[in-house]
């Protein structure tokens, strides 16, 4: 996948500014919330960005959009606050055409993220948040000094984002990107000088900044994964725990990298690659009607049988149930045994051949309980 396989449009947000989106991919709905400093058509050609591009549209039909004031989006903007982020978020929700959706936030587009899930529950079916936090770097900051570092720093982007000497966004490159390559640094130095002029950029953080999901947060509903890079510079992993934590029922996971975002040649990224690709699956598949118990398997065998009958490998089926994939295959192998088949793929027929017949049993055994009555589930009974 790359740039010439989106298609670029254009939405209006409340205000009346011109918000750029684009599309690509197959699959089930992936709405990709505002980052800082994009630009549809430089983040493909970006070594650090393409990747994740690249893996999120592999499976899906990936919607992303260009923030206010950057890319390919209106640059001449009145107004840069935070819920002026949330309306253009919607806006191109709306212009997608599409009534329910998975979601990902990075950083800054986390925030909206999550505060577009706590709005619109009914629309949301997975949340992924990679590198995000509860609370802006304003509102984090519980001291004279800290508050005044905030400022400097945006003072500083003000002042020599656009020039081009890199000097001034090797401060935020190296912030993101402490072990990139020196191809990887210069190529997001080169998308975050294409994404936005100085101005913007400041104006753009200072919003960002000033972000508090605190009410937010608490009132997500969707199924979460939050992951967070360990040694984070950018974004403290205290405040991507803390997001974690403040959201009924995430996931978290630690990454084990510096980078903010893991980069290609990291074990952190298969890490990252593998959970969110994991975690989409979850629930991806239809749900089919539950499968009455099997005389002779376990309690325990049962739960293998119907993520082996929703078509899951071992490696997530493991990650499912919270086993190891060796005792994954162990259980299947006895159910193999019990069905009297030779493989999983025999297994599967099996499991459809008799799907009707076993769910009728079950609805059949509940109402011969009920009423007192002897009753031989079909898989006993002798022909």
């Amino acid at each position: 996948m790359n740039r010439t396989h989106q298609e670029i449009r254009f939405c209006t947000s409340q205000d009346g500014t011109r918000i750029a989106y684009a599309m690509c991919g197959n699959g089930p709905a992936l709405v990709m919330a505002g980052q800082s400093f994009s630009h549809l058509e430089s983040e493909w050609d970006c070594l650090v960005r393409q990747p994740l591009l690249a893996l999120l549209s592999s499976r899906h039909t990936l919607v992303r959009y260009d923030m206010r004031g950057t890319g390919l989006s209106d640059r001449d903007c009145r107004e840069f606050a935070f819920e002026r982020y949330v309306q253009d978020l919607d806006a191109v929700v709306q212009a997608s055409g599409f009534e329910t959706f998975d979601l990902i936030g990075l950083t800054g587009g986390g925030a909206l993220a999550v505060t577009h899930a706590a709005r619109h529950p009914t629309h949301i079916k997975h949340l992924v948040l990679i590198g995000a936090y509860l609370r802006g770097r304003f509102v984090r900051s519980t001291t004279a000094s800290e508050r005044e570092e905030t400022e400097l720093i945006l003072k500083l982007v003000e002042l020599g984002w656009g020039q081009d000497n890199p000097t001034f966004r090797q401060l935020f490159t190296y912030q993101f990107l402490p072990d990139g390559t020196a191809e990887q640094l210069q190529s997001f130095d080169e998308l975050m000088r294409k994404a936005a002029s100085a101005k913007n950029a400041a104006l753009q953080l200072r919003a960002w900044f000033s972000a508090d999901l605190s009410e937010a947060a608490p009132k997500v509903q969707a199924p979460t994964l939050v992951l967070h890079a360990r040694g984070d510079l950018r974004v403290p992993f205290d405040e991507g725990r803390l997001l974690a934590a403040s959201i009924p029922g995430a996931r978290f996971v630690p990454l084990d990298t510096r980078n903010h975002l893991p980069l290609l040649q990291e074990a952190a990224w298969q890490q990252l690659s593998h959970e969110i690709e994991v975690f989409y699956q979850t629930d991806a598949t239809p749900a089919k009607p539950d499968i009455a118990p099997v005389d002779g398997l376990t309690a325990r065998e049962h739960a293998v049988i119907e993520l082996l009958a929703q078509g899951l490998d071992t490696p997530i089926m493991a990650q499912r149930l919270c086993m190891s994939e060796k005792t994954v295959r162990n259980y299947l192998s006895t159910i193999y045994s019990k069905l009297g088949v030779s493989n999983r793929v025999k297994a599967v027929l099996w499991i459809e051949a008799h799907r009707v017949e076993l769910t009728t049993a079950r609805q059949a055994d509940k109402h011969g309980q009920s009423q007192g009555k002897d009753w031989t589930p079909p898989w006993e009974r002798v022909n």
